[in-house]
């Protein structure tokens, strides 16, 4: 039986990584892997991503000899999920990913099945966040709301799109996802 891919997206700073972490050990628990994503940003500056920094250079050849299972480019970085998700899944395995809300349509054609899920929050508090990591001027900041704001316009019109607010606390959030992947296929159709 083949597994499932989650393909966990949101803006920068809606928690993606911290819901990750703090449901790594029930995930575990139920079998499911999560995907180490790659990121061409130095790795002293990743603070708490779940990811591992590649120079430019080594994400480069290690796309072109097809190590990735999907890639991106975003916010003047590039992103890959490693191939290896493609073996989990062979085995059966829950596969997450921290994905891109971009890549979206090209993720699905890849892997149709996938179970797409969109971590939101409150738009006051994804800017406290983004401006308590310290990684972005106030204009970085209001452009990222603002690409937020237009990526949930194009986001409206997916079908199978499973809404997950990350606005209060993360314990609640980590039972909600564990719910949506606990759920049959066929019970998640909207």
């Amino acid at each position: 039986m083949a597994g499932r891919l989650v393909y966990l997206i949101g803006p920068s700073g809606s928690g993606k990584d911290s819901l990750l972490r703090a449901a790594a050990e029930p995930l575990a628990g139920i079998g499911a892997c999560i995907a180490t994503r790659l990121i061409t940003r130095p790795s002293g500056s990743l603070g708490e991503e779940q990811a591992i920094g590649l120079e430019p250079q080594e994400f480069h050849a290690r796309r072109e000899r097809g190590e990735f299972a999907l890639h991106w480019q975003a916010n003047d970085l590039h992103y890959a999920i490693p191939r290896e998700i493609d073996d989990w899944l062979a085995a059966g395995r829950t596969v997450l990913v921290n994905g891109s809300r971009g890549h979206l349509r090209e993720a699905r054609r890849v892997y149709p099945a996938l179970l797409p899920i969109l971590l939101q929050v409150e738009e006051a508090v994804l800017r406290q966040r983004l401006q308590r990591r310290g990684r972005e001027t106030p204009e970085q900041i209001e452009a990222r709301l603002q690409r937020s704001r237009q990526m949930a316009r194009e986001l409206a019109d997916e079908t199978d799109l499973h809404i997950l607010d990350n606005s209060g606390a993360l314990d609640d959030s980590v039972r909600r996802l564990l719910a949506l992947i606990a759920e049959p296929p066929d019970d998640l159709s909207r």
